[in-house]
């Protein structure tokens, strides 16, 4: 075989193994929401606790990104993949044993921290194996396992036998635990997160000196807007539909759709900017979102807000992968998971922000188009910040080029 070959092969098999943790970890932050109406009855919760138990594992996401991509960088992408995964697994499947709110809330933090560590790796991973010419569509496969992986957890609340809640938990937790296994097994060694170890402040000089101070603000901003509407909507959509009089099961195929359409817009976010055509990618993905967002709150026709909860996945995944493809290219290869994990992270802060910014509302008795409303000047924030990254990107290369 030549070396060639044997390069193609592991890195199509890296990319795989990221694709399937990608997909738990999906599977996982919508397990939440796929259970939140057993859950209500199950622990005796009120709107707004509700939101909390949605917000803990958001919590735990942040310093697990933060932290993840830095120990990655410094002690190897591969052994701290397989660690952040075995902890998602391993509390999932705590989560499904809670006998308290309080339990409840501790497993879901917990297990956020696992999964904010595994994400950037995975970003990284996929971006540092893939040839340039393809290394937008390797970031947005990998990426489209996280609303596949929403998918089959709202596939498994649909069939769920007995509505047995737990359920979709069990799947995510043992799962993750087999696929540590593989991991072991399959996924090669970064050879670049070995190069060099800085310490926490050097990596921080190098995200915000070095003329990216600027352009990692930006992409912050834009991170933070569109992770509020995503997690937002990945937790509160069953709950959402089902208040506008939709039953359990046309709010559950809602959200598959959603995440279904959340696959397309990654991989086709994905294409566009690899052919250069990031821009459009944007403006294809933001103001999109505005429709979808103004249609699942008005729209009456059952037909229609099927459509409406595709196009809301296209384009809210969409636009969160243009960023997560961004990232990678902004930072060189000895800080790149702490680039994106601190990207994430302050993206993981709108995607706590999210799900208990809409409790309250919903307490406060604004309704599901006040609440979809509210997201109106998040999505033009993001959009404006997004186009602002991509045109600092381009006048980079351009002057790297010279």
């Amino acid at each position: 075989m030549s070396s060639s070959s044997a390069v193609q092969r592991s890195s199509l098999r890296t990319i795989g193994l990221c694709f399937i943790v990608a997909l738990l970890e999906g599977l996982d932050l919508q397990a939440t929401g796929v259970a939140a109406p057993h859950l209500v009855r199950e622990f005796m919760l009120t709107p707004a606790s509700l939101g909390w138990v949605f917000t803990a594992g958001l919590i735990g996401l942040l310093p697990g990104a933060v932290l993840g991509g830095w120990l990655a960088d410094r002690f190897g992408r591969k052994r701290v993949l397989i660690v952040a995964v075995i902890l998602f697994g391993l509390f999932s499947l705590m989560t499904a044993h809670s006998s308290s709110y309080e339990q409840l809330l501790i497993a879901r933090l917990i297990t956020g921290l696992g999964m904010g560590a595994a994400l950037p790796i995975l970003i990284a991973l996929s971006s540092e194996v893939a040839s340039a010419e393809l290394r937008n569509m390797a970031v947005s496969l990998t990426y489209c396992g996280v609303p596949l992986g929403g998918a089959c957890a709202a596939l498994i609340g649909m069939f769920a036998i007995g509505g047995e809640w737990r359920t979709v938990f069990y799947v995510g937790g043992v799962t993750p635990l087999l696929i540590a296994v593989l991991l072991m097994i399959g996924l090669p060694e970064s050879r670049r997160a070995e190069r060099r170890q800085l310490t926490l402040a050097e990596s921080a000089s190098e995200l915000l000196g070095r003329r990216r101070g600027l352009t990692t603000l930006l992409l912050w901003c834009s991170c933070f807007c569109t992770l509020t509407i995503l997690y937002m909507l990945l937790n509160w959509l069953p709950t959402l539909l089902t208040e506008r009089g939709l039953s359990r099961l046309d709010a559950a195929a809602i959200q598959v759709l959603f995440n279904l359409g959340g696959v397309g817009g990654s991989l086709l976010a994905g294409r566009l900017m690899d052919k250069g055509r990031s821009l459009l990618a944007v403006l294809l993905a933001y103001p999109g979102m505005l429709a979808a967002l103004a249609a699942l709150g008005h729209v009456e026709l059952l037909q229609a807000l099927y459509l409406a909860g595709v196009l809301a996945g296209a384009c809210a995944v969409g636009g969160q992968l243009i960023l997560y493809a961004l990232a990678p290219r902004i930072y060189p290869s000895d800080v790149r998971a702490t680039g994106v994990g601190v990207a994430v992270a302050v993206g993981r802060l709108g995607s706590m922000s999210g799900p208990l910014l809409a409790g309250q509302l919903l307490a406060a008795g604004a309704g599901v188009s006040g609440l979809l409303l509210a997201t109106s000047p998040l999505v033009l924030l993001a959009a404006c910040s997004a186009a602002s990254v991509l045109q600092r990107d381009s006048e980079r290369a351009s002057a790297a080029a010279v």
